[in-house]
């Protein structure tokens, strides 16, 4: 979808389009007072999203029993939550957003996104329960959609979300003081071993580490947009976050996204960022997933890392490829694999480090995709979310005004990809990674066909 197209070039009335375009869409001028009321409010109602977005409605679950036990967004206060959040943000995008707008918001990659995933539901054990969950995604997506629409200008936008971030921070700093036995992993549950490092609000320091990474990136873009005071406290607190977690792979990964962005950058080189990045994630596949398909590359993971399973990461990896091949063309259905009655029969196997029965997903975004949708359709969505929005950048980078925010779109894909390879989230409900990765890839389909329109008048 063209998001932001919403938020940057057509501005309520004020747009960058042609002015014959122009004179379709311009509503008739509110006065000044309403004008500045509703502007206030379209800004405030972007930063609760995107507070609630990565908030969840859910925080601060504690330790769990086990990995299955894992609260899943698909109970009733989620989906009665984020169904009122979503009438709330068509509510105010149809009051001050132009019709004609909102028409360019729908888009053929997204559209065949979702339409796999309702396909994928036929294929699945319960396909009225598949079919909630991918309607509670598409529900995500229109809080996704409102972050980006809603602020008149990229000031009002880098405002309002720079002033959610930290006050998100400002939440979980002192949830670290306060309940430290809900934001800091404990010795107990069924991962002891992780006692004393940092989780805030969220279920898991290996959900958390990803999360704040994608925050200090965004205090990066306020800096270089000119909040540079909020942008700084944001990326300081969130970087001190991530080192606290413990995720070895993702404090590799942050600074390894931000050097391949902001060095391309540096060389006014946008192709340079995209050819660097596809170099990189064709490593980190051999060296993640590769490793259970050649010994070769087993061997050269072994040789550079101490735990080249990845705590036990491929045995569930292997599991995962045997089973997209019992299913290759239409795969096993949304949310249809993991904890269904087949797994959870079968017989538990000593050998291998983790439980399969227990396994809330493969670890691997790409091999879940493949799983979930078979190959011809996870492919696609696969091609559509982490290819697509390159090519998008390349042509943003040309736009004037839009830089700032397609680089930090950009470095969201580049970590997000990378993140992939170790941890599963494509239309995951209102997965917060999910949710983010929508923005980035929402963000960049607007920069590259519309300019970004600094401030509103």
């Amino acid at each position: 979808m063209a998001m932001v197209a919403a938020i940057f070039a057509v501005s309520h009335g004020h747009t960058a389009l042609h002015e014959a375009d122009a004179r379709l869409i311009r509503p008739q001028p509110a006065p000044d007072g309403v004008a500045a009321i509703m502007r206030a409010a379209t800004s405030l109602l972007a930063g609760f999203g995107l507070f609630i977005m990565i908030f969840t409605l859910s925080p601060f679950t504690g330790d769990i029993a086990s990995e299955g036990d894992v609260g899943s967004t698909a109970n009733v206060v989620n989906q009665i939550g984020y169904l009122g959040l979503g009438g709330l943000f068509i509510f105010f995008m149809l009051a001050s957003v132009p019709p004609r707008t909102l028409l360019r918001l729908i888009s053929p990659s997204w559209l065949i996104i979702f339409a796999v995933a309702y396909f994928s539901c036929l294929q699945s054990y319960d396909p009225a329960a598949s079919a909630r969950g991918v309607t509670l995604s598409l529900v995500a997506m229109l809080i996704v959609a409102g972050v980006l629409v809603l602020p008149r200008s990229e000031k009002d936008f880098v405002s309002a979300c720079a002033n959610a971030v930290l006050l998100l921070l400002v939440v979980n700093y002192a949830a670290l003081a306060l309940l430290p036995d809900r934001a800091i992993h404990q010795a107990i549950g069924s991962e002891p071993w992780h006692a004393g490092y940092w989780r805030g609000h969220l279920s898991h320091k290996n959900v958390s580490a990803p999360i704040f990474s994608v925050l200090a990136m965004f205090g990066i873009y306020c800096i270089r947009a000119g909040a540079r005071m909020r942008g700084w406290a944001i990326t300081l607190l969130a970087v001190i976050f991530v080192l606290h977690t413990g995720s070895k792979t993702t404090i590799g990964f942050l600074p390894l996204a931000i050097g391949i962005v902001l060095c391309g950058s540096a060389m006014r080189s946008p192709s340079a960022i995209v050819i660097v990045h596809l170099c990189f994630a064709v490593l980190v596949a051999c060296l993640t997933v590769g490793t259970i398909y050649s010994p070769g590359l087993l061997a050269m993971t072994a040789a550079v890392l101490e735990d080249h399973t990845f705590t036990g990461r491929d045995a569930i990896w292997q599991f995962a490829s045997d089973s997209i091949a019992a299913h290759p063309w239409f795969g096993h259905g949304y949310a249809s694999f993991w904890l269904s009655p087949v797994i959870r029969g079968m017989e538990a196997n000593f050998e291998a480090d983790w439980d399969v029965r227990g396994i809330v997903s493969a670890h691997n975004t790409f091999l879940d995709a493949l799983l979930t949708f078979g190959i011809p359709g996870g492919g696609v969505i696969i091609l559509l979310l982490f290819v697509k929005p390159l090519i998008d950048y390349i042509q943003a980078a040309r736009r004037t005004g839009s830089r700032n925010f397609s680089e930090f779109c950009v470095m969201v894909i580049v970590f997000m990809t990378y993140n992939g390879m170790l941890e599963s989230f494509i239309l995951n409900r209102a997965d917060p990674q999910w949710m983010l990765l929508a923005l980035a890839v929402f963000g960049l389909d607007m920069a590259a066909r519309c300019n970004l329109r600094r401030d509103a008048d």
